[in-house]
């Protein structure tokens, strides 16, 4: 097999080698069937064994109690925007934390349900930092965060105490790259195509009780209670999709679950931000306290040079290093998948064109 380019794309972003090539090999005879998983019935015997097992391998590793239902779903990320406010908010008071492009969405979604509360920003610095102090309201409905800001490449270094209101979380970006303590959030959402799956298939995890509060007027689709009673399979679910995170779990686990996963995100961050801040020619975007280990962004001297840097890299085998274009410069999306030898030959390119354009 010819070396394949280092894939640092925001999203759809890469997934482990080893689960594309079992994909492959099972793509026409799905567990013995004779029938693809393309093609499979969510009914069937041998996809429920599939989802049951991708739910509770993610339990295992993320360390999802008994009092969360686990929901795989569909809409992205995108969808929950809406369906958090429609179920919760219910014309009551909501704080969110607006700390980049994707909070924004969060919040314009959430005014349509209720009042919302900007209980703190960072758009005085165009989002690279987290905010310090969080101005809550009482008895809010709850209080929404965005984890890690894939644009800004900022991250929360820890999560705020919200007391008896329920935190509720996009986790999208850097869903299962570290330990978290789950017990603190009511509702964790995320996106498959960062670092657990393909796009397609949306991760809930939330709270039995706060399923409880869920209004009966509203859409069926739209409704978690909708969702819990027929686990994940009210209509036709992603199949693919889910198949291949129980495939994600299977390889996390067997590189020793969250615990190694996360030392070893922690390093390939350490050494790319330390070649960032020993050099003068690369200038990081996001503030230290803040700083991504997903989404790593950066910007050359002049624009100019930023274009040249994402073609030469291109040429070099590192694809999906342009910057988005609201913050310009550039941005390596380390994720889970993405390897250490990657991020080691990264820096010596990086290197190499500091010298050879200097």
């Amino acid at each position: 097999m010819t070396q394949r380019p280092y894939n640092l794309y925001a999203g759809p972003a890469i997934l482990p080698l080893e689960v594309i090539q079992k994909v492959q090999s099972e793509l026409l005879d799905f567990s013995g069937t004779g029938l693809s998983i393309l093609e499979i019935s969510h009914r069937s015997k041998e996809f429920d064994k599939t989802i049951k097992e991708a739910e509770a391998d993610l339990r295992t590793l993320f360390g999802v109690s008994d009092d969360y239902y686990v929901l795989f779903l569909q809409g992205g990320a995108s969808t929950q925007f809406g369906m958090i406010p429609m179920n919760f908010l219910n014309g009551g008071v909501a704080d969110y934390v607006d700390t980049g492009a994707w909070a924004k969405k969060a919040i314009q979604d959430g005014k349509r349900f209720g009042t919302v509360n900007i209980s703190a920003s960072s758009s005085d610095k165009n989002y690279n930092y987290i905010p310090s102090s969080l101005k809550l309201t009482p008895n809010a409905k709850y209080v929404h965060i965005t984890s890690n800001e894939t644009i800004g490449g900022i991250q929360w270094q820890k999560y705020p105490d919200t007391g008896s209101v329920p935190l509720v979380c996009d986790m999208s970006s850097d869903v299962m790259s570290r330990r978290v303590d789950v017990s603190k959030f009511d509702l964790i959402y995320a996106g498959a195509q960062k670092n657990i799956g393909p796009s397609g298939v949306t991760l809930v995890i939330i709270k039995k009780s706060l399923v409880e509060t869920c209004p009966d007027n509203i859409a069926t689709m739209l409704n978690y209670k909708t969702h819990v009673k027929n686990p994940s399979l009210y209509n036709t679910p992603t199949t693919f999709g889910i198949y291949v995170i129980g495939l994600v779990m299977k390889w996390m686990l067997k590189r020793g679950g969250l615990k190694e996963i996360e030392s070893t995100n922690f390093e390939k961050a350490r050494i790319l931000y330390e070649l960032l801040d020993t050099s003068d020619y690369y200038i990081p975007i996001a503030e230290k306290d803040s700083r991504s280990i997903m989404n790593v962004t950066f910007k050359l001297k002049t624009p100019e040079l930023d274009e040249k840097f994402v073609s030469e890299s291109k040429k070099a085998g590192f694809l999906g290093l342009k910057g988005h274009r609201s913050v310009g410069g550039c941005r390596a999306s380390i994720y889970n998948a993405f390897p250490l030898e990657g991020v080691m030959k990264l820096i010596e390119f990086m290197k190499k064109f500091e010298k050879e354009n200097s």
